[in-house]
This record gives structure tokens, C-alpha cells and sequence, in this order.
């Protein structure tokens, strides 16, 4: 058969030619570029799509950056739909933003982008001990991120090329001072007041409900009192520390790896040296560079016929102040800390030599090389556990990079079981119970993960019981999961939650009281204020509440201050009711120098953030933005959400 396909190559790929071309005139290019759709389109920007499957990559990385930062965050706060939205606006500005750094030929030069490279201190730490960049590592660098070299130095060129958009509107931005104290005045105003509450707790014993109540109370909020879709499941992961626990490494191993890597491990030459610097800035005219340079020539004369007079030519003709009084040391340094000219001129050099002249940026130098430090090779004992977990990553990453695709296909092949592959790769089979799809707080990071939960709860897998895809739920990490038992959503018998209806209806019944009571009060008190019995006064503001419901709070500085003073009402809702009496405006104390300097600089930040949404409120105008995720009902205007 084979050799029939082979001596008919010709024949077969003509064949192939004729049903795919039609294919293409019939259908379109646009029919198979299905095979890559990502999802459904969530947002438009400027007619450009934003998908299902961006938004859900976009909003991994903003959990993963929060937990970095907040370790002990509640999942449910990261995985609600107010934070997801929240990413689908950014990603939105962000896709403006590069669209306004097209339009306006913003670009980053390959000087910028090199200079910026050299300072990200994740690549300065790639440097081996002669300053040179260990391209290797470089190159795992980028891949960790799923980028090569030239991906990952676009991005930053593209990042660059956007932070230009809002900087020059950031920086140009500013509040008079007249503008800053009107507004910290506003602010950080002081009322004093008298607050009487009615906590719906106080009303509780006058409540009398019903079986029947219950019962309507049960049917009008159906919604409480339905169960969390659930499933019981077995899932695999294939991780590094999974890996890095089975590999074996024999001491010659470690040793081997120890003696190729010493030189990284020792850390960097330092080298010690003197210099004398006369200036020639690069746009100086060629004959005061010629000056220059001459005079550097004489002095290089001098110091070669009397090296031990370097010191005092220095502290007499440098024009690098800073060292020139000290003879000209600049006292140890390592390879990335002088300008590259000077840091070869000064490698090359043995101990006691003196440079020929070096040119640079800042005009001629004669170095004097006056000592070289070598680091201090650590021992292997002393290395042994850090050679054992990097040696034991290497490994555990190469054989990651092998076993990948091998465990991918085996789960969507072997899709009825977990175990064969759990065999084949050495894995063990886990199991979670009750998983939903919004995490419970303490799951695994695995089991939190947007698209392994929701490829758990597909059709597919809950109906059919299959293995999911492997997912990528962390870089280095896949998961594969398969349903062993699911319970659906369902409206729990009224028997199981009759105590819980009746507690929820109670606390109900009870603030109507409690606001029936309220408002009664707060009546009677307008029409005769001398009658109003409230609390002791106290002082309320921003900067310093007291303890009391934030809603009293904003009642109280709400308050118009020309009709002071002043009765107000506030509904607690389940809490109860309170009446507020605003006495007078208390003048804030008076602000040291450096409080005040401090909120005048927070104004001018909060200032700029408003200026930069507003620009983009404008392109958002400007380059027709649709959002087609539904938003959430509780959520505000992100607006005021720094971009």
C-alpha cells in the first residue's frame, strides 16, 4: 500500500489539490479559519475582536499577579464577575492605548529598548561573571513566558511604545493650589453629629411568622435556597515538582554540574581603578576635541614616565570632580557599571598598567589599573543543596518539554480514564469533592484555575463523563480531570431549609420595624426639634471615621452645610434604621508642612488619573468600543479605575 502511495506521489497530490481549492472557493478562507476561533467575541475595539478565550488568559494573569502580591486573597473576590470585567476593561484600554500609539507613529528606538533591557533587573541576573549575557538562559527566560527572544523583545518595544501615550498627558497634568485646597477642604471636612440607631436585632421578639409564611417566603426567594451545582472528580497533574521528586542524582552528577558552573557561582571579578578624565562632550567642535584630546596625550606622557605621580596629576587636571580629589580612584567596581569603552579598556588591563587614551561619551580617559579582586570559589559542600535543586529543575524542565505532548494526547485518546496515563507517566491520580465552579476558598491553585473549571463543567464532560483537555493552569503545569459523580443545581426541599427561611425571614420583618420605628421618630423630631433624644455628639470625616455604618457616614458629610443643622434618615437595611442630627462643620486641625506637601502631591496623582480617563473616555468615543459581555448588575463605573 505504501509503495503504491509512493509511486503515485504525483497522482495523490493532484488529487489533494483539486478537493482542497474548491473547498476554498466554496466556503471561503474565513470557513477554516474557524478551526482557529477563539471563542466568542466579547468586545469590539475600532472593529477589532476581543474573545472569550483572550479575556479568560488576560484575567489568569491579573490573578496570578494579585496572588504574588496578596498570597491570602479569597479566590471568590478574583474569580467574581465584577474582577472579570474589571480585566475585560483593562484589556480594553490596552487595546486602545496601542491604537492611539499607532496613530500618533509613537515607536520605541533600538537605544531605548536596549538601555531599558540592561536595567530589568530578571535579565541583569543572566550575566555571567564577564558581563556578557548567558543567551541560554535569556532564551528560558522568554520561553517561560511561551515567547522567544524576539517575541519577548517585541512586547517590551510594543509596551514602551504605549506608556508613551499617557506619560506626556501624566506629566503635563496639574491642579493650582487655589484648585488643591478647595478640594482637600471638600474632602477632609469634619462634621459634628448625633446619631440614633434602631438595630433590627431590637425588633426580633416582635415577629411572628407562619408555616404559610414560610412557605410564600420559600417561593417568592426560590433563588436562596437552591443548591451549588457540584461535581466529585479525579484529575492528574503533570508539574515540575511532580517530576524534580523522582530524579535521582548520583554525587558525580553534582560534581560535574559544580565544576562546569563555578565560575558562575563565585560571582564577578572586581577590578580597582584610577582615572584621569578630560571632558569632550559628543557635540563639541572637532578643534576643542582636538584640545582636548592633546592635552589628555601630554598628561598620558607624564604619568608613563612617572607612575607614581598618577594620584597628583589627577587631583590637579581631572575633570571628574568626584574622584579627581581622591587621586582619581574610583574604587572597585564590577563589569555593567561603567560606560562600555572604559569598562573594556579597564578588563584588559593588568595590575599596574596604565591605558592607552580611551574615548567615551564624556570625553578621554587614562586609566590606571590599581588591584584585582577575584571572588571566593564557594566549596561543593557548601553548594550541594543549591546545585541539587537547580540541577533537579534542569532535568525536571527537560523532561517536562518531552513528557507534554505524550500526556496531551494520551488523555484526549485514553478519554474514559485517567489511569493509563497515571501509569504510563508515573503519576498519581488525585480526587476533590464538592468542586463547583466557582472555587471554594483553600482550593488547590490548580482546581481555582477559569479554564479547567470550566472545561470540567462542559457538556462533554459532564454528560459523557470524559477526560478534559490537558490545560495549562500555571506555566509548566498541566491538568487533566474527569467527572466521577455530578449533582446539579436544584431547589432544595423546604423541609431542609425551613430554619433558614425563617431566620432570613425574621431578620426581614424585623428591619421593617425597625425603619417603621425610624421614620416615625425622625418625623415627630423635624417637627419638634428640642424633642429629638440622639447619642452623645462626635466628629466624622474621611480621613478618620468613627465606628459607625459606612452609610451614616455619608449621610452625615452629604448633608447641604448652608441648612445646618440638620435631621436625616438612613436605612440600614438588614441592620435596621438611624437618624442623624449634623450639628455644625468642625474645622479640621491645622496640617504640619509635610502633611500638607503629602496630600497636595496624592491630589496631583488623582488629578492625573482623571486626566488620563477622561483621554480615554475620548478614544473610547473616538474608536467606537462595544462591550458585549454582559456587565455585571452591582457594578459601578470603572471609569475611575486606574488603567
Amino acid at each position: 500500500m505504501f509503495d503504491s502511495i509512493r509511486n503515485n506521489s504525483k497522482i495523490l497530490m493532484g488529487l489533494l489539490f483539486l478537493l482542497v481549492i474548491p473547498s476554498f472557493v466554496l466556503f471561503g478562507i474565513e470557513g477554516y479559519s474557524q478551526f482557529e476561533d477563539k471563542g466568542a467575541v466579547v468586545a469590539r475595539v475600532n472593529g477589532n475582536k476581543i474573545t472569550q478565550s483572550e479575556w479568560d488568559a488576560a484575567h489568569q494573569v491579573e490573578v496570578d499577579r494579585i496572588r504574588a502580591s496578596v498570597p491570602n486573597i479569597d479566590p471568590k473576590l478574583l474569580d467574581s464577575a465584577e474582577a472579570r470585567y474589571a480585566t475585560l476593561d483593562k484589556l480594553v484600554n490596552e487595546r486602545l492605548i496601542a491604537l492611539a500609539a499607532e496613530k500618533q507613529l509613537l515607536v520605541t528606538s533600538d537605544q531605548r529598548l536596549a538601555s531599558y533591557l540592561q536595567q530589568d533587573p530578571s535579565i541583569a541576573g543572566l550575566r555571567g561573571p564577564d558581563g556578557k549575557l548567558d543567551m541560554d538562559r535569556y532564551r528560558q527566560l522568554a520561553a517561560s513566558q511561551g515567547m522567544t527572544p524576539e517575541m519577548f523583545e517585541a512586547r517590551v518595544r510594543r509596551d514602551l511604545s504605549n506608556q508613551q501615550v499617557l506619560a506626556g498627558l501624566q506629566a503635563s497634568a496639574f491642579a493650582t493650589q487655589s484648585q488643591t485646597d478647595k478640594a482637600l477642604d471638600a474632602y477632609l471636612q469634619r462634621r459634628d453629629v448625633q446619631v440614633k440607631r434602631w438595630p433590627s436585632g431590637d425588633f426580633a421578639a416582635k415577629v411572628v411568622v407562619t408555616d404559610a409564611d414560610l412557605q410564600t417566603y420559600y417561593q417568592q426567594n426560590s433563588d436562596r435556597f437552591r443548591s451549588v451545582e457540584n461535581a466529585d472528580i479525579e484529575f492528574l497533574v503533570l508539574d515540575l515538582p511532580s517530576l524534580q521528586a523522582r530524579i535521582e542524582l548520583p554525587d558525580q552528577d553534582l560534581k560535574t554540574y559544580y565544576e562546569q558552573n563555578l565560575q558562575r557561582l563565585s560571582g564577578q571579578e572586581q577590578r580597582r581603578a584610577s582615572h584621569i578624565l578630560i571632558n569632550a562632550a559628543k557635540d563639541l567642535p572637532e578643534s576643542d576635541k582636538t584640545k582636548a584630546r592633546t592635552k589628555a596625550e601630554e598628561l598620558l606622557a607624564v604619568v608613563r614616565k612617572a607612575p607614581k605621580t598618577f594620584a597628583e596629576v589627577a587631583r590637579k587636571n581631572s575633570d571628574d570632580t568626584g574622584s579627581a580629589q581622591n587621586g582619581g580612584d574610583l574604587d572597585y567596581f564590577s563589569r555593567g557599571a561603567m560606560v562600555k569603552p572604559f569598562e573594556d579598556a579597564a578588563f584588559a588591563l593588568k595590575k599596574g598598567d596604565i591605558s592607552d587614551i580611551v574615548t567615551s561619551d564624556f570625553g578621554f580617559h587614562i586609566i590606571l589599573l590599581t588591584d584585582v579582586k577575584q571572588p571566593a570559589a564557594p566549596s561543593f559542600e557548601a553548594m550541594r543543596t543549591q546545585l541539587e535543586a537547580d540541577l533537579r529543575k534542569q532535568q525536571a524542565q527537560r523532561q517536562f518539554a518531552e513528557l507534554a505532548e505524550t500526556f496531551s494526547n494520551s488523555v484526549y485518546e485514553q478519554s474514559d480514564s485517567l489511569a493509563p496515563v497515571a501509569e504510563k507517566l508515573k503519576l498519581s491520580v488525585q480526587k476533590a469533592q464538592a468542586l463547583t465552579r466557582i472555587p471554594a476558598p483553600g482550593m488547590p491553585g490548580a482546581l481555582s484555575n477559569p479554564k479547567l473549571l470550566q472545561a470540567i463543567f462542559s457538556e462533554d464532560a459532564v454528560s459523557k463523563r470524559r477526560n478534559t483537555a490537558a490545560v495549562e493552569v500555571a506555566p509548566n503545569t498541566l491538568v487533566s480531570a474527569r467527572i466521577v459523580s455530578h449533582r446539579p443545581a436544584s431547589l432544595r426541599p423546604f423541609d431542609e431549609v425551613k430554619d433558614d427561611a425563617r431566620q432570613w425571614l425574621v431578620q426581614a420583618k424585623s428591619a421593617e420595624l425597625a425603619k417603621t420605628e425610624g421614620l416615625a421618630r425622625l418625623t415627630a423630631w423635624k417637627a419638634e426639634p428640642a424633642q429629638a433624644n440622639l447619642g452623645e455628639a462626635l466628629t466624622v470625616s474621611r480621613d478618620q471615621p468613627p465606628a459607625l455604618p459606612q452609610a451614616v457616614i455619608d449621610a452625615a458629610l452629604r448633608a447641604e452645610p448652608s441648612k445646618l443643622p440638620a435631621l436625616v434618615g438612613v436605612d440600614l437595611g438588614v441592620q435596621g434604621y438611624a437618624v442623624v442630627r449634623i450639628n455644625k462643620i468642625v474645622p479640621r486641625p491645622e496640617a504640619s508642612a509635610q502633611q500638607a506637601e503629602q496630600s497636595r502631591a496624592q491630589f496631583a496623582r488623582l488629578w492625573s488619573q482623571a486626566e488620563s480617563q477622561a483621554y480615554l473616555a475620548s478614544l473610547k468615543s473616538k474608536f467606537k468600543v462595544e462591550m458585549l459581555a454582559e456587565k455585571p448588575k452591582n457594578l459601578g463605573d470603572l471609569s475611575s479605575e486606574k488603567p
